[in-house]
């Protein structure tokens, strides 16, 4: 059977994947798009998307709450968490079927099967019919990652979970445990916690959220543990006892010294491994890293053709990072010159409680690239509009080059700072100083004129504090 030839081939159909498949189309290619799941990939289907659908809802259970101190009553609170959980996988799967209609919409030949590459420039997928054969000079690897597994902490599903296990919980747990604190980790956390599981977090770095700023690490620390959340530091889970039907014990080393404690539910989340098996790779000679593939700056594997986007391209490992690269990849091959992605310039948010994000160097970071730094500080207290939410816990803190006055990073934590930080990104990508920041009008009264007041404070000109 002669091989379907396209303009472009993509392997993969999340965020990075389609959206490639997206604009490649827009500017006049053949595009073909090869998915072996769900369109939508983890993003949509298991991970960003349904994660925030789950978190909203718990948002929403500590804020009926928090009644009394708006003048308000509630009585009888409580949930179902079916019907939390219903409500997530409803709001996916809407999003997922919208993919299709774009895909549709954009004329893209959608191929639902498992995708091989036997040879440069072509792509063999096994689907439900058989064997389809495609062909391209231009082939994207959008084939995204997968949770890591660590010898003993593997998820059973029962007992320990991963993070598709935890988005359809089978029980609300009454003592959980977290192994790891970054984003993932400490959205559940968060979502359990507040539906009221007794919660523990065991890091192996020196603080919880490790990638963030020390300082917004600590201010996140202590609102958990003001929450309830237990937090272990500087700890490794070494073992778990798994005792079906009861719980599990696990053996978790700190300071030297190793103590079980007793769960009924443990979410492992150690990070996150790229889909690289079976797809052919080495005999075409591209490079793997610890799982990634080895690309350079417009995600070019070096072998001629081929790309490599998203997760399986390395950190950061951000669906909007996938998504620009898709962009940048597409307009590459139809013959575009677009502008290589800046990781430093891209936003990372955690959407626990408080939320968290942050753009470029920490203060720390900027400090061992030999930069003289001001840092400005703001906290949420001093802001009327926090105040006036009901949330007046939290901080903004940027970092400026003191010799050219360059944002050379942005970090908050607090409430909606996931919106606001996109703030400091436009400017960091327009290449703005201290001095646009300043003299740029916030409006009032906003949860953004912090923002303002955190750059007046670097330089000594702090208006409220």
């Amino acid at each position: 059977m002669a091989a379907k030839t396209f303009d472009m081939i993509v392997i993969g159909a999340g965020p990075g994947g389609y959206v490639a498949a997206i604009r490649g189309a827009q500017l006049g290619l053949n595009v073909a798009i090869v998915e072996r799941e769900h369109l939508g990939g983890i993003c949509l289907n298991w991970g960003c998307i349904p994660t925030k659908a789950l978190l909203r809802s718990a948002e929403v259970f500590h804020l009926m709450h928090r009644a009394k101190d708006f003048g308000l009553k509630a009585d009888g609170i409580g949930y179902d968490l079916d019907a939390v959980v219903q409500r997530s996988r409803g709001v996916a799967k809407q999003l997922s079927g919208g993919i299709g209609h774009l895909m549709k919409k954009n004329k893209i030949t959608v191929f639902m099967g498992e995708a091989t590459l036997p040879k440069a420039g072509v792509v063999s997928v096994k689907t439900d019919k058989g064997v389809e054969e495609l062909a391209s000079k231009a082939i994207v690897l959008a084939t995204g990652a997968r949770a890591r597994s660590l010898p003993g902490l593997e998820a059973d599903g029962d007992l320990v979970w991963s993070y598709k296990h935890a988005l359809v919980p089978k029980r609300m747990p009454k003592k959980l445990l977290v192994i790891g604190s970054g984003a993932i980790g400490i959205e559940f956390a968060s979502f359990f916690n507040t539906l009221g599981s007794d919660t523990t977090v065991v890091e192996v770095m020196d603080r919880v959220l490790p990638v963030e700023d020390a300082e917004i690490s600590a201010f996140a620390k202590k609102a958990f543990v003001k929450q309830g959340m237990k937090i272990l530091e500087k700890a490794t889970v070494k073992k778990l006892d798994r005792k079906p039907g009861v719980g599990v014990t696990a053996h978790i080393e700190k300071d030297g010294k190793t103590e079980t404690q007793d769960f009924d539910t443990v979410i492992s989340a150690v990070g996150i491994v790229g889909n690289v098996e079976n797809l052919g790779l080495e005999g075409l000679g591209v490079k793997v890293d610890r799982t990634h593939v080895v690309t350079d700056e417009y995600c070019r594997t070096g072998v001629p053709g081929l790309y490599a986007i998203g997760d399986v391209a390395g950190a950061p490992w951000l669906a909007h990072k996938a998504s620009h690269e898709g962009v940048m990849v597409a307009e590459l091959i139809a013959g575009k010159h677009p502008h290589p992605i800046k990781p430093n310039s891209i936003a990372g948010c955690t959407y626990c409680h408080p939320q968290v994000a942050s753009v470029g160097l920490t203060e720390a970071k900027a400090k061992e690239a030999g930069y003289e730094v001001k840092v400005g500080r703001f906290p949420f207290i001093g802001n009327g509009k926090a105040i006036a939410l009901g949330e007046p816990e939290g901080l903004v803190k940027t970092v400026f080059d003191a010799k050219t006055g360059e944002l050379l990073g942005a970090h908050m934590v607090g409430a909606e700072v996931t919106e606001l930080i996109q703030g400091y990104v436009v400017g960091r990508t327009l290449e703005t100083t201290e001095a646009e920041l300043m003299e740029t009008v916030f409006p009032h009264p906003t949860l953004s004129e912090m923002m303002h007041e955190a750059v007046l404070d670097a330089y000594g000109r702090a208006i409220h504090m």
